[in-house]
């Protein structure tokens, strides 16, 4: 095979990857596309879904201001937007494992499937703990805080930016063991360095705890024990983790 062949069969190879690439993310925007236009007709009751738990902290008869010419319509489109990304993400995971799968050997297969799917139910967790728990307790303590001279009713707009950080500090937070499965399992950071530094790890929890969350000490004990928590699963598990997902060369080395 000449050099000028080998040049088009990896170009031509390049050009094919990048057309499968193309198709299925265009094969996971529109499932996230129609979710969301199947959505958009409850989009002001699903941004009420989203403010309940700051509805239910305020005084009886309190409303939520808006403050933007459009924000009272821009800010419901975001959230159900949201929303239609976390339904269709197992089909945009499903494309992107259809798009990684064929160049991967069974061994490792074994190790990306797991790590997808679990890191993509802790994410959703994550955030489910956030609305369910730490939402009801923080703003129930900032209301019962608030001077009884004031008047709270806050801007949507600003509302929705903290929760999507909250959203997004407790859904990192709960990957933390896949963090942990994938330092051990890719060889990067030993099992038993990873244990002793658990007073660090519990220093930083507090430390990013403090950073995300409002500056009462319930809220950040709803991040950092957890936090704490999972490390602890992620160094129960990886063991096993690294134990099912190795290669036989690895197998026949450990033996």
């Amino acid at each position: 095979m000449t050099e000028e062949q080998k040049t088009g069969g990896v170009e031509e190879t390049f050009i094919s990857h990048l057309v499968e690439l193309r198709n299925r993310l265009m094969k996971a925007s529109i499932a996230i596309i129609v979710i969301f236009l199947c959505l958009m007709p409850w989009a002001a009751h699903i941004y009420d879904l989203l403010a309940e738990p700051m509805m239910v902290a305020l005084p009886a008869g309190s409303k939520m201001i808006a403050i933007g010419v459009i924000t009272p319509f821009l800010i419901p489109v975001k959230v159900t937007l949201l929303l239609a990304f976390v339904i269709a993400l197992p089909w945009v995971l499903y494309q992107l494992w259809a798009f990684i799968a064929p160049g991967l050997y069974a061994h490792e297969k074994k190790l990306i499937a797991p790590l997808v799917i679990s890191s993509s139910i802790l994410f959703v967790t994550g955030i489910a703990f956030c609305y369910f728990l730490v939402f009801r307790v923080i703003f129930r303590f900032i209301n019962n805080f608030a001077p009884k001279s004031i008047s709270v009713a806050p801007d949507i707009d600003s509302y929705f930016d903290f929760v999507m950080t909250m959203f997004i500090a407790f859904g990192m937070t709960f990957e933390v063991p896949i963090v942990v499965i994938v330092l051990v399992r890719m060889g990067l950071v030993p099992l038993e360095k990873l244990k002793a530094i658990r007073p660090y790890v519990v220093v930083g929890a507090f430390v990013i705890a403090a950073i995300v969350t409002p500056p009462d000490i319930m809220s950040q004990l709803l991040l950092a024990v957890p936090l704490c928590l999972l490390y602890e699963i992620g160094l129960f598990v990886a063991p096993l983790f690294v134990k099912a997902t190795q290669a036989p060369a690895e197998s026949e080395e450990t033996i």
